[in-house]
């Protein structure tokens, strides 16, 4: 168990291990998040998609880039051209605000981070906090990865019309879905 002046940072050692597989498993598996990454790296090359794996983010703005990607591809005529970049912090923002309204991270952190928390702790606050952090920062490592291979592989792919005018309309399906699906789940 690691610890500070007292105050223990992390759980005992098997149980942070548990917490590290099972964490890297769930930001491994594809969602919202890592959709949002290959599609900000596929478009508009590595910086933006390194930038969405910083930033992660929603419904509304999943639905906006299914759309765009549709709209982007029919105004180029799905050409090789790249896509038009937008500002860093906008795309930070964009990826910050998918994160938050992301399900599969407030499943997370409200009802399985909790299960690695030594309830014998003096602050237990102090070691959801870490793991937290700990998820987060493996979290961004996983989406840097997946970012820099999304944006090398449509590099590769770029002459090809058919792929880029399939890979929007996937990207957009996808999206349109994550969209729709988070739309009517906070309905319930």
């Amino acid at each position: 168990m690691l610890s500070v002046a007292g105050f223990e940072l992390l759980p005992p050692l098997p149980t942070f291990l548990a917490f590290v597989a099972a964490g890297l498993a769930l930001n491994i598996l594809p969602g919202a998040d890592m959709t949002f990454v290959i599609a900000s790296a596929a478009r508009a090359g590595r910086r933006d998609g390194i930038i969405a794996a910083v930033g992660i983010g929603g419904a509304a703005y999943l639905l906006y880039i299914a759309v765009s990607l549709v709209i982007s591809g029919e105004r180029r005529g799905g050409g090789p051209q790249s896509a038009p970049r937008q500002s860093g912090w906008r795309l930070f923002r964009a990826a910050a605000f998918v994160n938050i309204l992301n399900p599969k991270v407030a499943l997370f952190f409200l009802a399985f981070l909790p299960q690695f928390v030594d309830t014998s702790a003096r602050i237990p606050a102090l070691q959801i906090l870490c793991l937290g952090l700990w998820f987060d920062l493996v979290g961004t490592f996983v989406n840097i990865i997946i970012a820099v291979l999304a944006a090398s592989t449509a590099e590769r792919l770029r002459h090809v019309r058919w792929i880029g005018r399939a890979a929007r309309w996937l990207a957009a399906t996808a999206m349109g879905a994550l969209a729709l699906r988070l739309a009517f789940a906070e309905r319930r």
